[in-house]
């Protein structure tokens, strides 16, 4: 019988965030579960850097998503969600979204998040979402890196710079978790929870987390 498949979409087109994602995903690979399958959106921006980036994948990722009759679920792996609903509505399989997954995946985990964002203008569209998702309340603070998306997948200094920002929403803000705003930052995960102490969430891992979880109690 064959395994089911999990495919995680990262909408933009730079191979190096992808890479970063089969990283950051091989913990969750276990003999006999879902075969975890990431896959670059051919017609993506190099980054999703800007509201226009987001909507412009939108119905590309839809129509991806129609045509693929083998996945069990679907994740968008970028931290606006880019055509989540749209998706929803085109496939009667599960779509997660990482940003959805990764808040509520902060909010498991302490009272208080914080998001490290690219750039300071990928916030007000994140504090859309988070208003639309009824949990502002809980956000203790954003704060940007201002780096691009291939900056953070690939860069040199973009750990350190995430510490120093990861400190300052913890010990400024109040942050009591963290949440990586931006699938490009998977591989820092792991080092900088070492230095902060406190939970750092990677999205991804969160979402596919809960896609695992999805399909291996469907499937018994």
């Amino acid at each position: 019988m064959a395994r089911p498949r999990i495919l995680v979409i990262n909408p933009n087109s730079n191979p190096a965030v992808t890479r970063g994602l089969e990283e950051a995903l091989k913990p969750l690979g276990f003999e006999g579960g879902p075969e975890l399958v990431c896959q670059s959106l051919a017609e993506g921006p190099f980054g999703i850097e800007s509201q226009a980036d987001v909507d412009g994948v939108a119905m590309p990722l839809r129509k991806l998503v129609e045509g693929d009759n083998s996945s069990a679920a679907f994740v968008i792996a970028c931290y606006s969600d880019p055509g989540l609903q749209v998706c929803r509505e085109g496939t009667n399989r599960p779509v997660f979204g990482i940003a959805e997954c990764g808040v509520l995946t902060a909010l498991a985990r302490a009272e208080t998040f914080g998001v490290i964002a690219i750039a300071q203008r990928s916030i007000p569209r994140h504090m859309r979402y988070l208003r639309q998702m009824g949990l502002t309340e809980r956000l203790a603070g954003e704060r940007p890196l201002n780096m691009s998306v291939a900056e953070t997948a690939s860069g040199e200094g973009t750990l350190a710079k995430m510490i120093e920002i990861g400190r300052a929403l913890r010990d400024e803000d109040g942050a009591r978790a963290i949440v990586m705003g931006c699938a490009g930052m998977a591989r820092h995960r792991r080092p900088l929870e070492d230095a902060l102490a406190i939970p750092v969430i990677d999205p991804t891992q969160a979402a596919v987390t809960m896609a695992l979880g999805t399909v291996q109690f469907s499937a018994h």
